[in-house]
């Protein structure tokens, strides 16, 4: 022997994943249900005088099949139903908004909660009508570009501002974060933006926190947990954040979403007035229907909106209306005049924070602007020296910023995510 030792050759033996067998198995069974269902539905579209035995035996045999896709049908043929709008008669529409003028008097405490169908008066579009942007998305179409800065306040929005200044509405809860409210002329304490406002950016290491409105779109380099801009706080120099609240996130911010005045009145509302909504997301508030008391001690409900609600069964009163048009009827009950929107009188202009001269290119979306000579002296936005030079020489100053493609960061980033699913999934020929 030479001493040295020889190791045994190890049997090496096959190594069964059990993970892989399972997602195995599994495939062939969806693919046999799969095979199942096609089966059916092509018997299912043949009249039923024209089924042969087999097809009967068939549907006998898959009875399950059947039953779900039934089932699915009439899931699809409710969600149809759900989305069509649907106008009240001007004689019914004239005699519900007389009650709820009625209910608005007889009230101590009303409360409006608007959503985007307050905003579309001002071509701003929708997420769930029929040219909603969610809509639009699951049908495959392309959503148009839309320039928000372009809206004005409403119709309605300036008839809520002068039903506030009456006394008859105590606060707004608003889902928009298009600011048309603030715009409109709402005192922030008076309303609570609780998805964010596209104006204002916030320093939240400031105590309190410190604010800045700006007269364009802050959102524009932000998106879904990304939150910071390109600016910096003028006291304390940290980074600047939007203040949107997107699909799936939460906020600490206070103010515009402004959470405490909206729990706080809810709790005082005897009338709850929902105007432009769908009521989807905001039903999930359980905060802001007192759903820890019984049912008749809850604030009275209206609800106005084209489409159905899932509020719809617990409303004293359903409108089936355009904002503007409930509103300006409502006014006109209350004999109120509706103020017009003045740009030369939009707040934003005072409320704004001037920026600094190095943060002159640090947005590139359109921005709100008066005419020249107005804006020289109320725009908190700097003048650069060729600004200055073409209202010198009489030139009128054409703002070039936010193309055809701009979309602001708040228009739905969960709106991004969609588009790309659709665009991976295979053209139907």
């Amino acid at each position: 022997m030479d001493g040295s030792s020889q190791v045994p050759a190890v049997r090496s033996r096959p190594v069964r994943s059990c993970l892989s067998i399972a997602r195995s198995m599994g495939s062939a069974v969806k693919n046999v249900k799969k095979a199942n269902e096609k089966k059916v539905k092509q018997i299912l579209k043949k009249p039923a005088t024209k089924r042969s035995e087999g097809d009967l035996e068939t549907l006998k045999e898959l009875d399950n099949i059947v039953q779900e896709l039934q089932k699915r049908a009439k899931q699809r043929e409710k969600q149809k139903a759900h989305q069509q709008e649907t106008e009240d008669q001007p004689e019914i529409l004239g005699a519900k908004v007389k009650s709820l003028s009625e209910l608005i008097k007889t009230s101590e405490h009303v409360i409006f909660y608007t959503g985007a169908g307050v905003s579309t008066a001002a071509s701003i579009p929708d997420y769930r009508g029929p040219n909603g942007v969610w809509t639009m998305l699951q049908q495959g179409k392309q959503v148009q570009s839309t320039s928000i800065v372009d809206a004005c306040p409403t119709v309605a929005h300036m008839g809520i501002l002068k039903l506030y200044h009456e006394g008859l509405v105590k606060h707004i809860v608003s889902q928009n974060c298009d600011g048309l409210h603030l715009r409109s002329g709402l005192p922030q304490q008076a309303l609570s933006e609780i998805h964010g406002n596209m104006y204002i950016e916030v320093c939240k290491k400031c105590l309190p926190e410190k604010q800045y409105i700006r007269t364009f779109d802050v959102t524009e380099r932000t998106s879904l947990h990304r939150h910071i801009t390109s600016r910096k706080c003028q006291r304390c120099r940290t980074t600047l954040e939007d203040t949107i609240v997107h699909f799936g996130e939460k906020s600490s911010v206070k103010f515009p979403l402004n959470w405490k005045g909206a729990v706080d009145n809810t709790e005082s509302a005897d009338l709850i007035v929902c105007l432009g909504s769908s009521l989807k997301v905001l039903r999930k508030y359980a905060c802001l229907w007192r759903t820890h008391q019984p049912q008749p001690k809850r604030p009275k409900l209206c609800i106005i909106n084209l489409q159905w609600t899932p509020k719809d069964s617990q409303a004293t009163l359903k409108i089936n209306g355009r904002c503007d048009d409930v509103i300006k009827q409502l006014c006109i009950q209350l004999n109120f005049q509706i103020p017009d929107y003045k740009k030369s009188e939009d707040p934003l202009f005072k409320l704004s924070t001037k920026l600094r001269k190095r943060e002159m290119s640090s947005f590139s979306s359109k921005e709100l602007s008066l005419s020249p000579t107005v804006a020289a002296a109320k725009s908190p936005r700097l003048q650069s020296a060729d600004d200055v030079k073409k209202e010198e020489d009489g030139m009128e100053s054409v703002d070039t910023r936010g193309g055809d493609d701009y979309q602001p960061g708040w228009f739905g980033k969960g709106l991004s995510k969609r588009r790309t699913s659709q665009g991976r999934r295979p053209s139907k020929s």
